[in-house]
């Protein structure tokens, strides 16, 4: 019971006050670029095509690959809660098809390419309750080197070419998803 009693205590005391900046602010990012000014000056209509939220940790002069976040161990892709995408559209990842949907996006990182996790069990608090079965894909992708070191992890959506690409940025590292936006429909699994 005194533990019990203990660990409410605590849990009361390490909450973050609402009105406190968090120390990883959440963001959003998405494609089309610039999508919610797009959309408030009535240049488009539709919905994006895509969508990221996740939380920003900083630098703040630690390693980080092979430091903090280890290498080859899951990764939540950011901090706090687990790294959601949003498909309004189907996509083609590497030739697979991925259906229009929220997923939690996880990764597993090496020093030359990183393994990404496409997830359909959404609302996830870190990699604590990670279901390797919920997988609807992973994507190898290699790494390269930033040319500067980048303080706040970042994620954004770049164009290239016939592809999108979900560009992934903290410290020195750089790595590149390319998406293809799709018109195709998939077959609902009986």
């Amino acid at each position: 019971m005194l533990m019990a009693s203990l660990m409410a205590v605590i849990s009361l005391h390490a909450q973050q006050k609402p009105t406190e900046l968090d120390k990883s602010p959440m963001d959003i990012s998405y494609w089309p670029a610039n999508y919610p000014i797009l959309k408030m000056s009535g240049k488009v209509k539709e919905e994006p095509a895509a969508r990221i939220v996740y939380s920003r940790p900083q630098k703040n002069n630690r390693p980080i690959f092979g430091g903090i976040i280890k290498y080859k161990d899951l990764w939540r892709l950011g901090a706090n809660e687990a790294t959601e995408i949003e498909f309004f559209k189907n996509v083609r990842i590497n030739g697979k098809t991925i259906k229009k949907g929220r997923y939690t996006l996880y990764c597993i990182p090496d020093e030359t390419t990183w393994t990404l996790i496409v997830n359909t069990d959404n609302y996830c608090w870190g990699n604590f309750i990670y279901d390797s079965k919920k997988d609807v894909a992973r994507f190898e992708i290699p790494v390269e080197k930033n040319t500067d070191s980048v303080e706040a992890f970042t994620i954004y959506f770049e164009e290239a070419g016939k592809f999108t690409n979900l560009v992934i940025m903290w410290d020195e590292a750089k790595a590149s998803l390319p998406i293809a936006f799709t018109t195709e429909t998939v077959a609902k699994k009986k």
